[in-house]
């Protein structure tokens, strides 16, 4: 015994919502759903929607529970974050005050050093990229300072600079040409 469709939608009404349906996947599943309706079987349905028997029916359990909005596909949660909150507290905490030389053995964060951090401090095992899309999310950029020697003294690099003459600027022979054809 096939498990029946909602009783408050009819074919015309399934149609309608497949027609107004910016999704093309969950229009086609609308539309075999509409050929139920219609008093088609499960296997004319299964041909128009280009599926098996079973697809046909997770169709029907989605629709009875969620409506036509039930038949978008959408993203797989994937695995929950390793890192909760209070993690994620303290490594901000440590990205703000930075690396202790002495302690850390570092002289500046890099993402494999705070991966090694944090399996140290909590015993949770995370990878380069999860914690660079971690820090993404919280707001952190990757950032490195322009490099500049200890003693470089003030205003040495705009006495370098190169300060073209006014009679070094475009000529006006260009600009006076003709136009292309």
């Amino acid at each position: 015994m096939p498990i029946p469709l909602r009783a408050d939608f009819d074919a015309r009404m399934v149609r309608a919502a497949a027609r107004w349906s910016k999704d093309g996947p969950q229009a086609r599943r609308l539309l075999a759903l509409a050929a139920i309706y219609d008093g088609a079987s499960r296997t004319e349905a299964a041909k128009i929607g280009g599926v098996t028997l079973q697809i046909v029916r997770d169709w029907v359990m989605k629709f009875n529970a969620h409506g036509p909005g039930g038949l978008i596909d959408c993203k797989p949660p994937g695995q929950p974050s390793r890192l909760n909150g209070a993690h994620r507290a303290a490594l901000a905490a440590i990205l703000e005050s930075g690396p202790i030389p002495a302690v850390h053995g570092v002289v500046r964060w890099r993402i494999v050093d705070l991966c090694q951090w944090i399996f140290e401090e909590f015993r949770v095992v995370v990878a380069k990229q999860t914690l660079s899309r971690e820090l993404r999310a919280m707001g952190y950029r990757k950032l490195s300072a322009r490099p500049r020697h200890h003693e470089q003294a003030e205003g040495a690099i705009e006495d370098f600079k190169k300060a073209f003459p006014r009679a070094w600027t475009r000529s006006g022979a260009r600009r006076a040409s003709s136009p292309p054809p």
